[in-house]
């Protein structure tokens, strides 16, 4: 059986509502549509890899553990519509707004491609047949990075960062678009995200 093909899903501003530094459960809401997007993908055959930046864990605004307690969160609410994730990377890290071991220039913070190639290793994922999916510049840089398809939702903070994207990046208004589009590739088997 050959490799997994994935798609790399940013967390903040692409599954749930943009909430500066998320630290709390209760603060999390799942963005119309996701649910929906996810199951579609997996029915597909894809798996579903979250990699998220989360820089509020190197600045002390909360610990590992909550971070744990809003994942778990994110999984029951996508539980209840049917839909479920893989696996959950996160970079704890910040070169300058980190304290101790998370003050560091690590090889896992988007735009670097650390997370989805600690995932590729780990799920055995053919990056060159994945996507990455994200709100920000640095979602697409670490997909481009990785070698996979990237595309930019402009929910979050998708409708900034459209500006400074390099050319040639598939635009979608949110998760469910850009889903619809790669199941219509499939069905076409071409590499055309027209």
């Amino acid at each position: 059986m050959g490799k997994h093909r994935a798609v790399f899903l940013d967390r903040d501003g692409t599954i749930n509502v943009e909430v500066e530094y998320l630290s709390q459960a209760a603060d999390f809401q799942l963005i119309p549509g996701v649910p929906w997007a996810l199951k579609c993908l997996k029915d597909a055959g894809y798996l579903l890899v979250v990699v998220t930046n989360q820089s509020g864990i190197a600045r002390g605004y909360y610990d590992e553990a909550a971070l744990a307690d809003i994942h778990e969160h994110m999984h029951r609410d996508l539980a209840s519509f049917g839909a479920s994730l893989d696996a959950c990377y996160f970079c704890p890290h910040h070169p300058e707004h980190g304290t101790g071991d998370n003050r560091t220039d690590c090889g896992c913070r988007k735009p670097l491609p650390g997370m989805l190639q600690q995932a590729a290793e780990d799920l055995d994922i053919d990056l060159a047949a994945s996507f990455m999916i994200g709100d920000k510049l640095g979602d697409i840089e670490a997909g481009i990075a990785a070698g996979c398809t990237p595309m930019l939702v402009l929910t979050g903070y998708g409708n900034h960062e459209v500006a400074k994207l390099p050319e040639g990046v598939a635009v979608f208004p949110d998760l469910q678009a850009a889903a619809e589009a790669i199941l219509k590739l499939d069905r076409q088997g071409s590499d055309s995200l027209d």
